[in-house]
């Protein structure tokens, strides 16, 4: 044995193993599972814009004889049928994938005709596939129309015994106007649906001009055009941007119209949300900023949605201004989206590139090209099968007495008549098999007529083969076509989702919405809290839940932020209008907040613009840091003080005073302290044992004052005993100073 650690290969091949790095074979293998997830699952074909599994299901549809004007079948047996024959994965997803064909608010062109419950812009599910019945639609039989003409390739299907076409001929633009998505290894397509009518305009344009520019291609396929409807509101440069780079967003809006009640009263109803927005979660959503007062001049939202979507939202007062209002929702809810195109797909199946709109309109022509020339030549197969059996039949004619002996006498009449009259075996067989009824003079001007029409029907095929021009003019005489029975002549053609003015809504500060008005904020010593409507007397009696009991009570109002600041060193910031009530025993603070559960709450305040603070740790270090500097952003909070922080006090006066464990009291000039954003700070009193236990800023002159218990206060006015240097020892507090070390 070698005593290298990979073996060597040609004693591994002896035994039938080979040996190889394993950062090589891993790696093998997963770009061997990476390109599958690419080609056979994730990405579209550019050709005829389906996955794998949905040019399955169609074919085998198609296979079951489901045609648009037949009968249904169950859903599982069409669901069956595509893992037994051609799709070898869970009956669940080949039942779902189904199912979005069929759903006509996924699908701009549903593909399958449904019969039964096949979910609804709700979210709710389909029913299960033994309940509901399906059929193919009109327009999944224009994309398969010729294959039983060799207009594509088959391949054999995943056990060998059936063949399933690699792609379908494809008579409309399927992958723009139905759209497509999916996730790969490393990449991912979002394609949202367009109106066929202004694709096929489009491939027309293109037709006649090769050489179009991407803008002018955007300007005949106006945008996308959603099967929810909806408003979209993006610019012409931006969107043909998109389309000329094959990435890009759309933003889509919800169609709203004020609805007037009568004595100035009016609401808004909403008639089309935004594509792929579930209404029942989105009406959840709206719910939310009722119930947190997010948005305080909406004041009730119902679903009065039938067939069509209706949601009524309801203004606080008559006052308000609906444009306001919708500007306000469409920036906190899903009545406004953004919907990213990435247009990567697969060229000819199988090289996978974001292509612009020109590329994947140039992919599908050349496809129709290749199909027309396929049918035209297979067609000519079939004319030359049908002519050499009609010329056997007209020498038959003409010779009707003596092949009718020959047939009567003879015993090998096959090569008897093969020999005589230069006739070819199929030619004879066809003469052989021809019924006695067909022998009328009739007949024979019928087949001369048939013989003629074929002729002619030949030489424009080989003339049109011979000319790329007529070749053109065929592939847009079909596109025309289709163009007619699916375009805007047809009620379900129409443009859904219309193009409005990007006008952008004005900046709204909902903060400016809320109501102003008095609040007594009540938070327990276990951390619930809860506002109370006015200015309550912040001593007056409060119940609290079993076990607990007070802990800070403050007046704000609606319009303040609220802030809290824990002895983990961060600022938390909460809206107090999002409060709950004073009836009940109010909410878990750490429901709010993501506070954590070792942290206790040093200081509530309602925060004030330019206000400064001071703020210390147990260990008795400090610094004063500005209001700006303490708004947080996220439930979070805002990291600020370095250390186990002890007391947040807001600046006043022209002092500083500080008190330890030790009772030793120090009085130092507010200006020997720094100003900071976030740090550890700076010592503000000495001291052996023990940490800091109070600290308070004051004006000199004022001198300071404490509580003596029993209602009364002991005013100090000359503090010059305990004047001294920052980070100095201070000396004993007054006689009579509170034994818990308090200012306050």
């Amino acid at each position: 044995m070698s005593d290298d650690p990979i073996a060597d290969p040609a004693e591994g091949a002896d035994k039938g193993t080979m040996s190889e790095p394993l950062s090589r074979a891993i790696g093998e293998r997963y770009l061997t599972y990476a390109l599958s997830t690419i080609m056979h699952r994730a990405l579209p074909d550019a050709r005829d814009g389906l996955k794998p599994v949905h040019r399955r299901i169609l074919y085998a549809m198609r296979e079951l004889r489901l045609a648009s004007n037949g009968a249904f079948r169950k859903s599982a047996k069409i669901t069956g049928d595509v893992m037994g024959n051609y799709h070898p994965h869970g009956d669940a997803a080949i039942y779902d994938a189904m199912a979005r064909l069929a759903q006509d608010f996924a699908m701009r062109y549903p593909l399958v005709d449904g019969q039964g419950n096949f979910g609804n812009i709700d979210g709710d599910n389909p029913a299960a596939a033994r309940y509901t019945e399906a059929r193919l639609a009109a327009a999944a039989e224009a994309l398969m129309d010729g294959l039983a003409e060799d207009a594509v390739d088959y391949r054999p299907n995943y056990d060998g015994t059936l063949t399933e076409p690699v792609v379908l001929p494809s008579a409309f633009p399927n992958l723009l106007a139905n759209g497509a998505s999916g996730i790969a290894v490393g990449m991912a397509t979002n394609i949202p649906p367009h109106n066929l009518h202004e694709v096929v305009d489009a491939c027309l344009h293109l037709i006649k001009s090769p050489d179009a520019r991407d803008d002018t291609l955007a300007a005949l396929i106006k945008g996308p055009d959603f099967p929810t409807g909806g408003v979209l509101v993006e610019t012409a440069e931006s969107m043909a941007e998109t389309y000329r780079t094959g990435r890009g967003a759309f933003r889509l809006r919800a169609r709203w119209s004020v609805e007037d009640l009568g004595r100035g009263q009016w609401q808004i109803v909403v008639t089309e949300i935004p594509y792929q927005v579930q209404k029942s979660k989105l009406i959840e959503r709206l719910a939310e900023l009722i119930q947190t007062r997010k948005i305080p001049i909406l004041a009730d939202i119902r679903d009065e949605s039938a067939e069509d979507v209706r949601i009524v939202l309801e203004p606080k007062s008559r006052s308000v201004d609906p444009d306001q209002l919708m500007g306000a929702l469409f920036k906190t809810s899903d009545l406004e989206i953004r919907f990213n195109l990435n247009m990567n797909v697969l060229i000819d199946g199988r090289v996978p590139k974001v292509c612009s709109l020109k590329e994947v309109l140039r992919a599908f022509l050349d496809h129709r090209r290749e199909v027309l020339v396929r049918r035209s030549n297979f067609r000519l197969g079939k004319i030359a099968a049908r002519l050499e059996v009609l010329e056997g039949y007209l020498v038959a004619y003409l010779n009707l007495d003596r092949v009718i002996e020959i047939i009567r006498n003879e015993d090998d009449p096959k090569a008897v008549m093969m020999a005589e009259f230069a006739l070819s075996e199929t030619q004879v067989e066809a003469i052989l098999n021809m019924r006695l009824r067909a022998l009328r003079k009739l007949e024979e001007i019928e087949l001369r007529a048939e013989r003629d029409a074929l002729l002619e029907e030949r030489t424009a095929l080989e003339t049109m083969l011979a000319d790329e021009g007529a070749q053109w003019a065929r592939i847009a005489e079909e596109l025309k076509n289709v163009r007619d029975a699916f375009g805007k002549s047809r009620p379900e053609g129409q443009r859904r989702t219309t193009i409005a003015e990007a006008t952008e809504t004005p900046e709204i500060d909902l903060d400016s919405m809320i109501e102003r008005e008095p609040l007594t904020v009540i938070l327990s010593r276990m951390g619930w809290i809860r506002a109370m409507k006015g200015h309550q007397p912040l001593d007056a009696e409060v119940k609290f839940k079993d076990g607990d009991g007070p802990g800070f009570a403050l007046h704000a109002e609606t319009t303040d932020k609220l802030m809290i600041f824990a002895s983990n060193g961060r600022f938390y910031t909460l809206p107090a209008a999002n409060l709950p009530g004073g009836r009940g025993m109010g909410e878990p603070l750490r429901l709010m907040i993501d506070l954590p559960n070792e942290a206790e709450i040093v200081a509530v305040f309602p925060w004030r613009e330019g206000g400064r603070y001071l703020v210390a740790s147990k260990a008795g270090d400090g610094f004063i840091v500005g209001a700006s500097d303490i708004l947080a952003q996220t439930r979070a909070g805002k990291q600020v003080l370095n250390g186990d922080a002890l007391l947040c006090r807001p600046v006043q006066g022209d002092h500083v005073a500080v008190i330890g464990d030790n009772r030793r009291l120090l009085v130092f000039p507010l200006d020997e302290l720094p100003e900071m954003a976030r740090g550890k700070g700076v010592r503000l009193l000495k001291f052996k044992d023990g940490g800091l236990s109070d600290a308070v800023c004051l004006t000199l002159a004022e001198g300071l004052s404490w509580p003596m218990g029993g209602g009364k206060t002991r005013h100090e006015p000359d503090l010059t005993e305990w004047l001294g240097k920052r980070a100095t020892a201070g000396r004993m507090a007054p006689r009579g100073f509170p034994r818990d070390n308090r200012f306050a």
